[in-house]
């Protein structure tokens, strides 16, 4: 009993370990800049993004080609950033709190993506440049 009980404590510990680096690696990488190319292909006219402009994003995203092969896409963070507008629809309404942490993280998604587009659109340069030098 006891020993299923410290079971599901260290299994618990470890998703909630899991979910902080996630959210971890999703600041990092939203905290790099964002070129003034892809903030006008997106139609951005501020530089701050919102959460607002995520799904422009994405539809962005998507039109990117990727070259090379791999990489993991917005999948996570789409259902990350559906996830927090779910909780500040359902709780947003009780505690103006949590509608600024979901206008925060959402923000952070929209960051993510545009980081994510920029990535993918400079890999791109530089392996057509690459095949223009042989």
């Amino acid at each position: 009993m006891f020993a299923t009980m410290i079971l599901a404590i260290a299994i618990v510990t470890l998703f909630q370990f899991a979910i902080y680096y996630w959210r971890a690696l999703l600041a990092g990488v939203a905290s790099l800049p964002v070129s003034s190319q892809v903030l006008q292909a997106a139609e951005v006219h501020q530089a701050e993004l919102r959460g607002s402009d995520f799904r422009r994003l994405v539809s962005l995203y998507d039109l990117t080609p990727q070259l090379k092969s791999g990489g993991g896409g917005l999948g996570r963070v789409s259902l990350y950033f559906a996830a927090v507008r779910q909780a500040e629809i359902f709780f947003g309404k009780l505690s103006p709190s949590v509608m600024n942490w979901g206008e925060r993280e959402m923000a952070l998604c929209a960051r993510y993506a545009a980081v994510q587009i920029d990535r993918r659109l400079q890999a791109n340069l530089a392996q057509a440049a690459a095949m223009r030098s042989c």
